[in-house]
């Protein structure tokens, strides 16, 4: 506890970063833990795209605002309004004067967006001049064997992918090839060479067509309750969003091999207030089977290294279709949407208590009507939903901005345990948009241009049981985080406390489980090349009155001048055990998502070094130890490695012409 205090004495004293780029802002207002690896990865791919191909303010549509999830329903209503109003802009400082931008979101959003031009260009104009091409190799490589290396794996112990694309304003089209370490490298059942392809083409803005996609890609409509194949935000992040619904297409350019369609979807514009979309799809997906043949499960992870999982690889085939019809008049919205999906095998997962209301069968059907009004006050929207059986899954949101400095929100959801949706991803506390009652109250307040200050509370109520519980629960998860801002300095904290009910050891009751984490920043700009931060992450989980506890301090150096840039980070962690395993954002190359946990006690190290050569060719290089103190071996079963320190290096080799 000396050491704890002593440490968190000296990160005071010590001297961060203020951001400096997106992937720093953003990650000031994610809930780490509460991220899947393959909804990071697409954010980031997303966030990346259009980081590279800036929005031109002067030629913004409303569609193309809504594509930046940061932006909240009222926040891309003032920018549309100011827009219009002051057209052309002529610098990105006018930001500042719409009222319903913080500084903390200007600051992001000039990463998105400049100030050229208003005059139309055509799209050949555009294909010809404006277009790019990027080629992007990356390879991992690591210095050690897992047990599965020496006895299991079908494949050679590196994961790499490849990608190309050509991208402009109007027209994205490339291809993606994945491999995951251990798999089969053109052989065994992968005789055309990678395990996994993407192969998209997406055509935007060309008259009334407003998007067309062909090969794979990914749609979202209105709050998630039918069809969202899209990336899921944490809580805070829902926060900074208002809950926002949105009608969207996306290529799947992602290396992930599952949570996609694949076959064409169109949106078209029959008039200024109304639009149609539709999309068919067909694909094989990965199950794990019963004896009889029917599906147990459909697998997401997309690994197959061993034998049993490339038995699985695209063992069960799924068509879906569907669409939606809306109607938009100015700041009023409404959408009725609609999915059919069809299984060649049925879906018979086991017979468990908890998952008696879980999806079955080869048909599904999902219809919904989404709604929303928003103006640079008010943003209200919702979402209602039935399943083929008649079960009913609804959402709302309510945001108010009372002043400049504050606003609210409030969401509620109600998810029928017999509600059961295959390409559902709605607001939850638990992982399915089912058996779920819940209400959630976020603020933020402003109250200069130095303090940030949110917060949200979320309480959800579970009638059926569910996995570790074996009769109804509820849950509870709050969130205060605060940053103050200098001329060249950040501080900010967090403190979460997330309360589940689960079953107790001897499972004859069920009891409280309370993780509380906190996390501690001092950030700061020394000079216009170098960079520093300190982190300190706490986490203390209770259970029956057993505690765990887990410290990570980390020092985060950057160093950028020119061509050449370069990233030193280390971190120091100590927990008891894996319940108080920590989480922490790593740098990384680009397009890959890194917000390892932490468990044991150990230090992780990691350097990063970038270079731009002609502002054609990025090189990019890094190395990852993680020593353990604890173990003399790290992981189980076929990924097992026989010592205690974990060693990989990522290359990554980018073109852009």
């Amino acid at each position: 506890m000396r050491l704890f205090l002593l440490l968190v004495c000296c990160s005071v004293c010590t001297i961060g970063h203020a951001q400096s780029s997106w992937q720093e802002a953003l990650n000031a207002w994610l809930t780490t833990e509460e991220i899947e690896e393959r909804c990071g990865e697409q954010l980031m791919e997303q966030l990346e795209e259009l980081a590279t191909a800036k929005i031109n303010l002067n030629q913004a549509t409303r569609k193309d605002l809504e594509e930046l999830p940061f932006l909240s329903a009222q926040q891309v209503e003032g920018l549309i309004l100011y827009l219009d109003r002051y057209r052309p802009i002529r610098s990105l400082n006018e930001l500042e004067m719409v009222s319903n931008l913080n500084e903390t979101t200007c600051r992001l959003l000039r990463h998105f967006v400049y100030v050229g031009e208003e005059a139309k260009k055509s799209v050949w104009s555009d294909f010809m001049k404006y277009g790019h091409h990027q080629l992007v190799i990356t390879g991992n490589i690591p210095f050690y064997k897992r047990e599965g290396d020496r006895n299991g794996y079908l494949g050679f112990p590196y994961r790499h992918d490849m990608r190309y694309q050509f991208s402009n304003h109007h027209i994205k089209t490339g291809v993606t090839a994945a491999q995951d370490a251990g798999e089969p490298f053109f052989a065994d059942r992968n005789s055309s060479g990678y395990d996994h392809y993407s192969y998209y083409l997406q055509l935007r803005d060309m008259g009334q067509l407003e998007e067309l996609n062909i090969g794979m890609y990914r749609v979202q409509m209105g709050m998630g309750l039918v069809m969202n194949t899209n990336y899921r935000l944490g809580k805070l992040a829902t926060l900074q969003s208002l809950g926002r619904s949105t009608h969207t297409l996306t290529a799947h350019s992602s290396r992930s091999s599952a949570n996609y369609l694949q076959g064409a979807a169109a949106s078209i514009r029959l008039s200024k207030e109304w639009r149609v979309t539709a999309f068919a799809s067909y694909r094989s997906i990965d199950a794990t089977l019963n004896d009889d043949g029917t599906a147990r499960t459909l697998l997401s992870s997309g690994y197959h290294r061993t034998i049993s999982e490339m038995g699985k690889k695209n063992n069960t085939h799924e068509v879906d279709c569907g669409g939606s019809i809306g109607w938009r008049r100015g700041t009023l919205h409404i959408n009725v949407n609609s999915v059919f999906t069809h299984l060649n095998r049925q879906l018979m997962p086991q017979e468990t208590l908890y998952r008696k209301y879980a999806a079955k069968g080869n048909d599904f059907i999902n219809s919904s009507i989404d709604y929303g009004y928003n103006n640079t006050r008010w943003s209200i929207s919702g979402e209602t939903a039935i399943n083929r059986k008649g079960a009913l899954a609804l959402t709302h949101t309510v945001g108010y901005k009372l002043c400049d400095e504050l606003s609210v929100m409030m969401l509620h959801r109600y998810y029928d345990k017999r509600y059961t949706a295959l390409h559902a991803g709605s607001f939850s506390e638990g992982s399915n948009t089912q058996n779920e009652h819940g209400i959630y109250v976020g603020a933020t307040w402003i109250p200069s241009r130095q303090w940030n200050i949110q917060g949200y509370a979320d309480y959800a109520h579970f009638a059926w049981p569910r996995y570790q519980v074996t009769g109804k629960s509820d849950a509870f998860d709050g969130l205060l985080a605060a940053s103050h801002t200098g001329r060249r300095w950040v501080v900010s904290g967090r403190y979460r406390v997330h309360i589940r009910q689960l079953n107790s050891s001897d499972k004859m009751r069920i009891v409280n489980r309370i993780d509380q984490r906190m996390r501690l920043g001092v950030d700061c700009r020394l000079t216009s090349h170098l960079q520093l931060c300190t982190q300190i992450d706490g986490m203390i989980s209770t259970k029956e009155g057993k505690k765990s506890e887990g410290v990570m301090v980390g020092e985060h150096i950057k160093w950028q001048r020119e061509w050449l840039r370069m990233d030193i980070h280390a971190a120091w962690f100590h927990t008891d055990d894996y319940n108080s395993r920590i989480y922490q954002h790593e740098s990384s190359v680009q397009n890959d998502f890194s917000f390892p946990c932490y468990y044991g006690h150990g230090i992780r190290y990691m350097m990063m070094a970038q270079a731009n050569i002609k502002k054609k060719i990025m090189v990019t290089a890094k190395v990852g130890v993680t020593n353990y103190f604890d173990r003399s071996s790290i992981g189980s079963g076929l990924q097992e490695i026989n010592q205690s320190s974990q060693t990989d290096l990522l290359l990554q080799l980018r073109y852009r012409l």
